[in-house]
This record gives structure tokens, C-alpha cells and sequence, in this order.
């Protein structure tokens, strides 16, 4: 079965992306498994030379189970706990701003 790739963007404060970075290494123990419980794998972020923003790259099974991560009570804080160091659409988002992007060209 052929995994779904997805990419994003998300955008750290200028002043906390040496705190970014901490915060990811590594990982919540519990968060890395609740992301493979919702059948995500190869799952990588990129920070972007000029610091402007970072790529992030993962694979998921299906849709329907990546969409139902929201309901996750791991991931909803490990997203708030995050918003310290992103920027966001408002200051009271539960999440950062994350800008999907869509698929143009793929080799295997």
C-alpha cells in the first residue's frame, strides 16, 4: 500500500528557534507514539538557511486517521506547548499556523 505524502511550512519566532530545535530533541516519548498510532512515518523537519521558516515532510497511512489526530490529548498539548516558539494566526490559537503544501512532482 502506497503511502500519502504530505508538506508543510510552519514559521518559528525569530528569537526562539534555538528553543525549537531543543524542544524536538528529542520528542515526547508519548507524542512519538500517539504520531505512529495515527499511522504517520517518516516524518522529518527542515529549517530553512535565512531562518524564515521550516519544511516538514511526513507520510500517513489514510487521511481519515491523520485527520483524527486532532482528537488526540497528546498532540493537543504537545501543539499548544508549541505555540510558545511559533508564530500563529492569533495568540490564542491551540496551534501554530501551518501552511500545507500540495504535491507537483514526485520520483520513485
Amino acid at each position: 500500500m502506497r503511502k500519502i505524502r504530505k508538506a508543510f511550512l510552519i514559521y518559528a519566532q525569530p528569537e526562539k528557534y534555538e528553543e525549537y530545535i531543543k524542544r524536538h530533541n528529542p520528542i515526547w516519548p508519548d507524542l512519538r507514539k500517539e504520531l505512529k498510532k495515527y499511522g504517520i512515518s517518516n516524518y522529518s523537519i527542515f529549517m530553512h538557511e535565512n531562518k524564515k521558516y521550516l519544511f516538514g515532510y511526513l507520510e500517513i497511512q489514510n487521511e481519515s486517521l491523520f485527520e483524527r489526530m486532532g482528537d488526540s490529548e497528546v498532540c493537543r498539548k504537545w501543539w499548544k506547548h508549541m505555540t510558545e516558539v511559533l508564530i500563529c494566526n492569533t495568540e490564542n490559537d491551540e496551534k501554530a499556523k501551518e501552511d500545507m503544501l500540495t504535491e507537483v512532482f514526485y520520483l520513485e
